[in-house]
């Protein structure tokens, strides 16, 4: 049987999924409306990735994916504002970015980063005409949104701030 905790953890995810896409698409639709699928798509993966257990959990969470999202928005746009996309492009920008995150000693923002870039470089794929700047300035702004509701939803959720993975185990047990 299913236990209240575990419904409660579903429920969240399904709202923080449809609120932030709702709200990555209407805001990307506002600047570039051929990537506003994509931009809900970036703010429910954020959202989804960002919200854990607890608030305390959540909050680090969203410090890493607003940082590693900057991170990886930040080289995307570099490259991609010398070089046109291409496959080995990505590979070197996301070694880049991760070698970054090593020396920056924030080895934990990595992986987040290197999503971003890859996000950033496929729309690139898809539609070269749209600037490089803006792409990953709209890609950086989704995740920021997406992370936002994932928090905001948590802070609002009763009984969010000492629910954990053990209370959920205990009591489904």
């Amino acid at each position: 049987m299913i236990g209240v905790a575990a419904t409660r953890i579903a429920f969240q995810i399904a709202l923080v999924s449809l609120v932030s896409y709702a709200a990555g698409f209407q805001f990307t639709s506002l600047f570039h409306v051929a990537s506003a699928n994509i931009g809900g798509l970036w703010s429910a993966i954020s959202g989804i990735v960002v919200l854990q257990a607890t608030q305390r959990d959540t909050w680090s969470s969203a410090s890493l994916r607003v940082l590693g999202t900057f991170i990886g928005a930040i080289i995307s746009a570099v490259y991609l504002t010398v070089l046109p996309f291409s496959v080995i492009g990505m590979a070197v920008s996301v070694f880049a970015t991760v070698l970054l995150c090593q020396v920056a000693r924030i080895p934990d923002h990595a992986r987040l980063a290197a999503i971003t870039v890859v996000v950033i470089m496929v729309v690139t794929s898809i539609d070269p005409t749209l600037n490089p700047v803006r792409n990953a300035a709209l890609r950086f702004s989704e995740s920021f949104i997406g992370t936002a509701i994932a928090v905001l939803i948590i802070l609002l959720w009763p009984g969010s701030k000492g629910l954990s993975p053990e209370s959920i185990k205990s009591k489904h047990e």
